[in-house]
């Protein structure tokens, strides 16, 4: 173990615990109901400004604004982000996106699955969940939708549903007839969601229950993986947990990373884990990996301030060498421009401490931009042809 032992982990981690709360069905296709998609009447447009909104260009930056209702649409070469293109209503604390090649994104948010055009800026549906999440509320421990994930051929959006004090759900959304076909249980606050490369699996990152839930999409059936390298020792108040899943393009595994120590590797056909050594020594949340198998990974910050470094963006290759970038403030979530020049990373941040803007990374250089983006914003995905899709 690096520098930290358990034990030592849990002295440190003691006064914090205290305080925290926590860091279904399987209906056949034909079986749901008919969902509402009740159009949205908010608009990106300017008020007074009249006419039909100019086509969002390739290269806009899409974020979740976890503190209000709204997605923002960002110009990341403007100084202020907004360049006139400006939020759009979803739903009550917008958390995961996915886009579609079609242009449509769909963001789970704490009332339902949002449809949105990117092209005109206009919510196009809201879709409910089938799983009962109590009251509608904001905040870290909010009950609806969370990671979300689409089908390699675009026609099911899978989306995580946290349940509040309990295990959470794994709904299944028919993308043309726009509403939740089944529900598969996984674990608790189901944080990311991902599907393999060929669709027959999808993975349900849960972070309370230190767990990924592998569905097999063609029998729906579920099976359990612990990933806990730490232990999971502490429950609902450790922070030693997974957050976010990266799918490896070689070969399918999944990558999660721990503490700026340990990264994960984790086979789900076999379900064993293994364990590579990380060098940034920080609290780690986002990830993502990039076409050629480097994996980008956000650091929040220290647990222990007198044992861990502060925030950054780890740049790790294939072979294991990693680049590490000091940001400023904690983060949350990354995505790649489509040139794989630039990353992301959102001050949103799921915790305490966040922050209303993007951190915009230059990968040659190391240089960081701080953007002022939206309120508490969470995912980012880049728009246009040849972009990657998802946070």
């Amino acid at each position: 173990m690096n520098r930290r032992s358990l034990g030592s982990r849990l002295a440190a981690l003691a006064a914090v615990t205290a305080a925290l709360a926590g860091c279904a069905s399987d209906d056949g296709d034909d079986a749901a109901p008919p969902a509402s998609a009740a159009p949205s009447t908010a608009s990106s447009r300017p008020p007074g400004s009249g006419g039909t909104p100019a086509r969002t260009p390739d290269g806009t930056l899409l974020v979740t604004d976890f503190g209000a209702d709204t997605v923002t649409f960002v110009d990341p070469a403007a100084r202020d982000g907004a360049a006139g293109l400006g939020p759009v209503r979803v739903g009550t604390a917008p958390y995961g996106i996915a886009l579609g090649e079609d242009g449509t994104a769909w963001v789970a948010t704490a009332e339902g699955v949002a449809a949105v055009d990117t092209r005109t800026r206009e919510r196009t549906a809201l879709i409910p969940y089938r799983t009962d999440t109590g009251p509608v509320t904001t905040g870290e421990y909010r009950g609806g939708g969370m990671g979300i994930a689409l089908s390699p051929d675009g026609g099911r959006v899978y989306v995580g549903v946290n349940v509040p004090g309990g295990n959470g759900t794994l709904e299944v959304v028919d993308t043309r007839r726009r509403e939740v076909t089944r529900v598969v249980p996984v674990g608790r606050r189901p944080f990311d969601v991902d599907v393999s490369h060929d669709g027959r699996q999808v993975y349900a990152t849960n972070h309370d229950s230190f767990d990924v839930t592998v569905v097999g999409t063609g029998d729906w059936t579920t099976r359990r993986i612990e990933v806990a390298p730490y232990g999971t020792e502490g429950g609902l108040g450790s922070w030693l947990k997974p957050h976010y899943t990266a799918v490896r393009p070689s070969d399918g595994a999944l990558l999660l990373p721990f503490e700026g120590e340990r990264l994960a590797v984790v086979d789900p056909g076999t379900g064993r884990v293994r364990i590579e050594d990380m060098t940034a020594n920080t609290h780690q949340h986002g990830v993502t990996a990039g076409a050629d198998g480097t994996l980008y990974v956000v650091g929040t910050g220290p647990i222990d301030p007198s044992r861990g470094d502060g925030p950054s963006l780890t740049v790790r290759t294939p072979d294991g060498d990693e680049r590490i970038i000091p940001l400023d403030g904690p983060h949350e979530t990354v995505a790649l421009s489509a040139d794989g020049r630039t990353a992301y990373v959102t001050g949103g941040f799921t915790r305490d401490g966040s922050w209303d803007g993007l951190s915009v990374v230059d990968l040659g250089s190391g240089g960081v931009t701080r953007l002022p983006v939206g309120e508490r914003p969470l995912a980012v995905a880049v728009l246009g042809e040849g972009a990657p899709r998802r946070a």
